[in-house]
């Protein structure tokens, strides 16, 4: 596709956010407070992908606000980075019941009704997915523990799987590895600039793209989208 102008990325993430909001299309929108569709400049050359908003999300509308969200901040300190220099957002935009693991029809509802359109629109250079369940969508099959930090380069991007910063706050012998995946980012951009592809939209997702090691049930922005 043309390369689109940063208004009309705006005002497609607006879209997509309003639609977001008052969506009816999967069970979860029957217990949210707050949608979270996302936060991040429009032409974000990062783009995060989480699992889904937590309890804080939920009361907020705004992604990654409570302790991971702290941690996340921490970890693009590291690379010099702040959270409005990046897209945020996650695989399904209302929050599970009690923070259970969203189901396979309501990921796929909200990925092709919304988190695709997203990346299409932002266009990011690089897409780190934080946890099994974003690390799912691209590389179906695959164990976080194994492939964490090792790119894939597909769509004229690179997809970087890293540990969820919960996962990380859970388990501090991960946080060293969480750093040093970090600190690939910067090298990734300036690798895909380098390589000057065009980018694509990613294949949908299917039923069948389901995390290999599903995880346990655990408990201001540049612009709001």
């Amino acid at each position: 596709m043309a390369e689109l102008q940063i208004e009309q990325r705006i005002a497609g993430l607006v879209a997509i956010a309003k639609e977001v909001k008052v969506c009816p299309k999967c069970p979860l929108a029957e217990g949210r407070t707050n949608a979270v569709p996302g936060a991040g400049p429009a032409n974000a050359e990062i783009m995060f992908i989480g699992e889904g908003p937590g309890q804080n999300e939920d009361e907020k509308g705004l992604p990654f606000v409570g302790a991971s969200g702290r941690f996340l901040e921490e970890l693009l300190a590291s690379i010099g980075m702040t959270r409005r220099e990046a897209f945020i957002t996650n695989v399904v935009k209302c929050r599970p019941p009690g923070n259970r693991d969203p189901q396979p029809d309501e990921v796929l509802t909200c990925t092709q009704n919304y988190l695709y359109k997203q990346i299409e629109l932002v266009n990011p250079k690089v897409i780190a997915t934080l946890g099994r369940y974003s690390m799912a969508l691209f590389l179906p099959g695959a164990k976080i523990s194994a492939i964490h930090g090792q790119p894939k380069f597909a769509d004229g991007r690179a997809y970087l799987p890293m540990f969820h910063p919960a996962a990380v706050l859970r388990n501090p012998g991960l946080r060293g590895e969480a750093f040093a995946d970090f600190a690939k980012l910067p090298g990734l951009v300036a690798e895909i600039k380098q390589r000057g592809e065009t980018t694509s939209t990613p294949i949908p997702l299917t039923k069948s793209n389901t995390p290999d090691d599903p995880p346990k049930n655990s408990p201001e922005q540049l612009s709001l989208f």
